[in-house]
């Protein structure tokens, strides 16, 4: 049985063939639906003969297809013979499987196999936790209950229409048979069981013939009232229908929902209780999740998580419980309260779990969600934080590598969410040179941590990591691709915004790389136009920000020879040549990006050179398009940035977030605050009385109507 569902997998259209498939899939449902007594007690065999009627029944090469013949004068194509197979395979299931039996396998899996069994009690009673994780239909192949639940699924989801009536009819049956009062473990109450299963499983269909709010207050809540020890096994399939039917709890049921999770959260029995603790995590991720209905009954959740996660011995249990209060701190805004007793909590958990990879992963996406949902109170927890924080981004750690985007992401969170920058965190900016000394793998969420220091650190963090930034910009420009690059050049747009002055000189290598770019051919690839675009708007910046330490730049023999090596050939000077990338990349930006073109293209005019002249045309033309289609000096969200969010307290706005800093920089930038059209008015006077006589030549062939626009932007007479 284990070579033929190897071979059905691999093979499936071969395997499709009439004499395979038939009797092998006959014989394997006669075992399931009929099986002789040795054979029931052969649970692998049996194992392996659903898991190949599962395959059989979910395979997608068996599917009908629904296209039109395409027939090829040639013959019959490939992808025509597959089909041929998949329609020849529709019919023989067909014919294997009249509604008799379809109906006969629901029933026999549910009434036989869902049915728990002596030794599954004696499992349970002797041990809750194990019994409930192997039970769990992550590992469906290994056992025969969860390996009958994953056929049924697949039964179902195949035959909706046929069988839906026939669970809720067993579903019926099951509750009459024994009332909510019993607590006799009786044949009635494990086909209740049983039916509850099967109702759990397939909600998405059940809805539509059994309403959950009557079935909620006639049968489920009552169930869970009677707290008879043997009621856990009733209790534990509650708790996985209040789980699996979410989407269909309606807002009038859902406190009372609620209320019942949090009471099974609490049962005696660990297995129902690690069924609750999933089911928690369902709602409390669902998009209709109501934390009005939930707030009150935060205290007895979070009391009861930290009780259950010093009970449970298993590895996946901690991780279970761990990810439900990863999920709580990341959808509940009352966490203060609670943050003692949180970070006493993760103190433990991590100190607890070393060389447990799984749970240390677990634990540090669960402090992210915690430094985010305290905000700018997180440094209240830096003493628990910090410390776990600087072994996960050390990268010649025992498990770094398990750890390290994890413990980025927490990083990142962590200064985003600073509302200042303290010396420990200023120390750690080193380890990232490392992280990306060796690979780019965790690219993106670096660059947002560069951005961070940059904003948070500002000119402290510049003087003390002034060489670790050059290299960092010099390492990742020049060896990522295009997508590396536009993550890159915003932040080294930043850096230069912040510090005009003192950041060109510090990282001129990354300078002429972005040179080298803006002087390449581009291919007409969009990236690469895209990175030549917003490299070409950081020299423009430079130029307009710090005029002279451009004009050194681009006069420097090491900026020659960096662009003969790479076969850039040059006609006039590169100065000259870059006035041509923003005369033709003006369309490729935005518009804070186009009016540094403008500002650059203005401070052209004021060099002493004839070829200016040449392009004085194209220059003012483009500076006449920027200065009438005006610029976004300050965007509606940026302006309104001093009233931030409504549902911060006033103290909270005070903060200087990171976004708020962020505004104010943009606020603050010289390209926004300069005016365009001063600065082309001034400088056509420079330029004019510089040129004498050519310059008026040169304004004379401009076209009248270019002209005349040139005129109303400069609000020339």
């Amino acid at each position: 049985m284990k070579v033929l569902v190897a071979i059905q997998q691999r093979h499936p259209y071969s395997f499709g063939d009439i004499c395979v498939l038939q009797p092998v899939l006959n014989f394997c449902l006669n075992k399931i639906t009929d099986p002789e007594p040795d054979i029931l007690s052969f649970e692998q065999f049996l194992i392996k003969c659903m898991v190949m009627a599962k395959s059989v029944f979910e395979c997608k090469e068996y599917k009908p297809s629904v296209t039109g013949r395409v027939m090829d004068e040639n013959g019959v194509t490939l992808e025509q013979m597959k089909k041929n197979i998949s329609n020849a395979v529709a019919g023989v299931l067909t014919r294997l499987l009249p509604n008799e039996r379809i109906v006969l396998l629901c029933n026999v899996l549910i009434r036989r196999y869902f049915v728990l069994t002596t030794s599954d009690l004696e499992e349970w009673y002797e041990n809750p936790e194990v019994f409930h994780h192997e039970q769990d239909m992550v590992q469906w192949t290994e056992k025969l209950r969860p390996c009958a639940e994953a056929l049924y699924i697949v039964s179902f989801e195949n035959h909706s229409q046929l069988l839906a009536p026939i669970v809720v009819s067993i579903l019926q049956e099951a509750m009459n048979g024994c009332p909510t009062s019993t607590s006799e473990i009786t044949p009635g109450l494990l086909l209740k069981d049983a039916a509850y299963g099967a109702a759990a499983y397939v909600y998405y269909e059940l809805s539509n013939y059994l309403s959950f709010r009557d079935w909620f207050n006639g049968a489920l809540s009552l169930e869970l009232s009677n707290d008879h020890p043997n009621m856990r096994i009733i209790h534990r399939k509650v708790a996985l229908i209040l789980g699996q039917w979410v989407s269909e709890i309606k807002d009038d049921t859902k406190r009372a929902v609620y209320c019942a999770l949090i009471r099974l959260l609490q049962d005696k029995d660990l297995s129902v209780r690690l069924a609750a603790c999933r089911s928690l995590c369902l709602h409390v991720e669902d998009a209709n999740f109501s934390e009005k209905d939930f707030s009150d009954l935060l205290p007895v959740c979070w009391g009861s998580c930290f009780k259950l996660v010093k009970e449970v011995q298993e590895f996946d249990s901690k991780v279970q419980v761990l990810n439900l209060i990863s999920v709580l701190l990341g959808h509940v805004n009352e966490v203060i309260p609670y943050a003692s007793n949180l970070m006493h909590f993760f103190q433990m958990v991590w100190e607890e779990s070393s060389g447990e990879s799984l749970l240390r992963i677990q634990l540090l996406i669960a402090l992210r969600n915690f430094v985010i949902a305290l905000g700018y109170q997180s440094p209240s927890c830096y003493s628990m934080l910090l410390p776990i924080l600087q072994k996960g981004i050390d990268i010649n750690g025992p498990d770094e590598l398990n750890l390290l985007e994890d413990s980025m992401l927490l990083w990142e969170a962590t200064l985003s969410h600073a509302p200042a920058m303290v010396p420990q965190l200023l120390a750690y900016f080193p380890c990232l040179l490392e992280i990306l000394e060796r690979n780019f793998d965790h690219l993106q969420v670096a660059v947002d941590i560069i951005e961070d220091y940059i904003i948070l650190g500002g000119r402290e963090f510049l003087s003390m990591h002034a060489s670790s930034v050059a290299k960092l910009l010099d390492l990742i420009v020049g060896n990522v691709n295009d997508r590396g690059l536009l993550s890159i050049l915003p932040i080294i747009d930043i850096l230069i915004l912040c510090f005009p002055m003192e950041v060109p000189p510090l990282i001129s290598s990354t300078l002429q790389k972005l040179v080298v770019i803006c002087l390449s051919g581009d291919d007409g690839d969009p990236s690469k136009t895209a990175v030549k675009a917003s490299s070409a708007a950081i020299i423009a910046r430079i130029l307009v920000m710090n005029t002279n330490y451009l004009a050194q730049l681009t006069s420097e023999p090491s900026l020659s020879s960096v662009l003969q090596q790479t076969g850039v050939a040059i006609e006039d000077n590169i100065l000259l040549s870059l006035v041509g990338v923003w005369l033709d990349k003006v369309d490729n930006v935005s518009l804070p990006q186009k009016k540094a073109f403008g500002l650059a293209l203005s401070i052209i005019l004021t060099l002493r050179l004839p070829q200016v002249l040449d392009k004085l045309d194209q220059i003012l033309s483009v500076c006449t398009s920027v200065i009438l289609g005006g610029t976004d000096d300050l965007t509606e969200e940026e302006s309104s940035g001093d009233n931030m969010s409504y549902g911060r307290s006033h103290d909270e706005d005070l903060l200087p977030s990171k976004e708020l800093r962020r505004r104010q920089i943009k606020v603050s930038d010289p390209i926004n605050r300069l005016s365009l059209e001063n600065s082309v008015r001034d400088n056509l006077q420079t330029c004019a009385a510089l040129h004498g006589e050519s310059f008026n030549s040169a304004i004379a062939k401009i076209h009248p109507a270019a002209f005349a626009q040139l005129k109303q932007a400069l609000k020339m007479p």
